[in-house]
């Protein structure tokens, strides 16, 4: 079965075995991926969230203030407050899957996202984690609730939530993958300037020769017309 196939069976049995789950699908992003692409990686509580609507007045978007204790990756700041879609105001509700929430209180990872209306959540569910404390008194960092399903689509199957891990095994791995990326960069960069080295160097070679290069043109045309004539 290709991986179209596969992942097109995976959505047709995730939509009839569990109707009411409302599970929607969407592409995994790896580890590596979020630390990459987000603005900045906050370890932060939530202190207070305020549904407005947009702009539009069609659609309902709530800020969640954080307060933050440690700045992962990105400008630190003492406070960041983010959008999500959905929200609440009066007797209107409005959510969508794959959306996290925060409750006023709560502690989180958040990978952040820059938007035109704010920051936001990278990859949305996949890019939240709640932070709890486990009875040894160790924060443990887990991937939030969702009904989201991840697939991989390259091989189309689904991929299961980050497994929980304490909170500074959670730091090393985002160090890690932010040192990985730094090496990849400082290669690439490395490479480009090499490419640029080779160019210049040729180009400086063809003027420092530029007349006997001249010249071996010229032998070769009149070559080319003594051999066509005879």
């Amino acid at each position: 079965m290709t991986p179209n196939n596969r992942l097109f069976a995976l959505a047709a049995a995730l939509l009839l075995s569990a109707p009411a789950a409302h599970a929607a699908l969407a592409k995994a992003a790896t580890f590596e991926q979020k630390v990459e692409n987000a603005e900045s990686i906050i370890l932060a509580r939530c202190v207070g969230s305020q549904s407005r609507f947009d702009p539009s007045g069609r659609f309902i978007l709530t800020y969640s203030t954080f307060r933050v204790e440690k700045t992962m990756k990105g400008v630190a700041l003492p406070e960041v407050v983010i959008m999500t879609p959905g929200g609440e105001i009066g007797s209107l509700h409005q959510s969508t899957v794959g959306i996290p929430s925060f409750q006023t209180g709560t502690e989180h990872v958040v990978f952040v996202k820059k938007t035109s209306v704010g920051p936001t959540v990278l990859y949305f569910d996949q890019g939240a984690y709640d932070v709890n404390t486990n009875r040894r008194g160790e924060r443990i960092v887990t991937p939030a609730p969702s009904s989201l399903v991840t697939v991989d689509t390259q091989r189309g199957v689904a991929v299961a939530p980050d497994a929980p891990r304490p909170l500074p095994e959670f730091e090393q791995q985002v160090g890690d993958a932010l040192h990985r990326l730094e090496q990849r960069r400082m290669q690439m960069s490395a490479a480009a300037a090499e490419k640029v080295r080779e160019e210049t160097s040729f180009w400086t070679g063809v003027a420092a020769n530029k007349w006997w290069i001249l010249l071996a043109l010229v032998g070769i045309s009149f070559a080319t017309w003594r051999l066509v004539r005879h």
